[in-house]
């Protein structure tokens, strides 16, 4: 009888490897979706994850109402001030000029300060509460520059306004028949800034170009830590649940890590949206009570850099989180020993006035490129300045590495020997684990 050709057995081999192969990877896909649906649901259906959701925007709305009317607020604190302050207490000050100097007190400034000839007149009005402070303008001003403050009590940070009037003043009658030098001295320059970047900038007169980039680092490094401490909590409670070990029978460590880093990184992602759809908002609302220029804008592209930046600062931090879950005996011990993984967060905290003083330097630069600071860094860089292309991709190509290389190791943690150890957190040991000495 003869045999079946080569070539039909080889075909027939090759097709039943390749369905068997279909069908692993389907059955791993089909677990990996199973973990990835229950952590989703299990995650936001949580009541502290719904408050902190909705309790940071809430009160960033408070703090913009609260701010944006402060003159509102102000004038009802006057209001209320005028029963709670003692009449005896007035902000009108008085200058005695013993030089001679004083001819006139300009318009803006006579509501506040007055002109005695006597210094004893001025010290018992000081006396009767009439006024506040004296302004005494030695005879040798001129050659010495001599004033003298008399008051009842001293505020360093409070009488600053007062003697910048008192400076003002002195100005005008310096200088009463130079006007035009007068109001160079008062007014040095009138600055009129060119940007040649073609790229849309942030306007530099605005208040929010000054306190965006902190704004930026702080919260990316909210999310990120948020985000992946999500996966610290789990992993924790269900090692403490005993959940973990009926799970390992049923995946792999790949498919459960696979499954719940999906997973919350799309609740962090939500949270992100959330977050910063609320903070447009409210920046939308406060431009009706604060002073933003409608020339202020961002480029659209760090929009998109932002969403790589904290998907690759998320699948690494979560990964890290998902290895000190499976090490510690307890939840209590895991947010001790979060430091160990949180430290290099911290790093462009530290420097923060640094990278911002100069974020294409050679500091900046550094921690924008290593992959444990290159997420809070980068959007720290992007947010102040103009960051080079290549500077960017590479950035982001080091923390995908990082990040597929770290998921790899971390899956070996999910072991028997590692998960009911009941071992204390040892940070040599969590390092040795890390890098496969364990």
């Amino acid at each position: 009888m003869a045999g079946r050709p080569r070539f039909s057995v080889g075909i027939i081999t090759l097709w039943k490897t390749t369905l068997h192969q279909r069908i692993i990877n389907e059955e791993t896909m089909n677990k990996t979706w199973l973990v990835f649906r229950n952590e989703l649901f299990t995650t936001v259906k949580r009541k502290s994850f719904i408050i902190t959701l909705f309790l940071i925007p809430i009160i960033g709305g408070i703090v913009t109402l609260v701010v944006g009317n402060s003159q509102k607020q102000s004038s009802a604190f006057g209001a209320i001030g005028e029963y709670l302050v003692p009449k005896s207490v007035s902000e009108k000050h008085a200058i005695v000029d013993l030089s001679g100097l004083i001819k006139t007190i300009p318009s803006e400034y006579q509501d506040t300060f007055s002109t005695y000839k006597e210094l004893v007149d001025a010290e018992n009005a000081l006396s009767l509460g009439s006024i506040a402070s004296i302004y005494i303008i030695e005879p040798e001003y001129i050659q010495e520059g001599s004033i003298t403050l008399v008051s009842e009590d001293y505020n360093p940070l409070g009488s600053g306004d007062q003697n910048n009037m008192i400076e003002r003043i002195i100005q005008s009658n310096l200088l009463a028949n130079q006007p035009q030098i007068l109001e160079r001295i008062q007014v040095p320059m009138d600055l009129e800034i060119k940007i040649l970047s073609p790229e849309p900038q942030r306007d530099p007169e605005s208040s929010l170009t000054f306190f965006l980039p902190y704004i930026v680092t702080i919260l990316f490094y909210m999310i990120i830590l948020s985000s992946s401490s999500l996966m610290l909590n789990s992993i924790s409670n269900e090692k403490s649940n005993r959940v973990i070990e009926i799970l390992m029978t049923s995946v792999t460590p790949m498919q459960l890590l696979t499954g719940k880093i999906i997973a919350l990184g799309l609740v962090g992602l939500l949270q992100t949206i959330i977050w910063s759809g609320s903070g447009f908002l409210i920046l939308q609302f406060s431009g009706q009570s604060f002073d933003i220029s409608s020339s202020f804008q961002l480029p659209p592209s760090i929009l998109i850099w932002g969403l790589i930046f904290f998907l690759c600062g998320y699948a690494l931090y979560a990964s890290l989180m998902a290895g000190l879950g499976a090490l510690v005996p307890n939840l209590r011990e895991a947010s001790q020993a979060t430091t160990l993984v949180v430290m290099p967060l911290i790093i462009p905290m530290v420097l923060l006035g640094v990278i911002i003083e100069d974020p294409n330097g050679v500091v900046a630069m550094i921690f924008s490129l290593f992959p444990l600071t290159a997420p809070v860094t980068m959007m720290t860089r992007l947010a102040a300045t103009t960051v080079p292309l290549w500077q960017i991709l590479t950035a982001i190509v080091l923390s995908l590495i990082t990040s597929y290389l770290v998921i790899r190791s971390v899956s070996s943690f999910f072991h028997a020997r590692h998960l009911l150890s009941g071992e204390e957190f040892k940070s040599k040991r969590f390092l040795a684990a890390l890098f496969g000495k364990l």
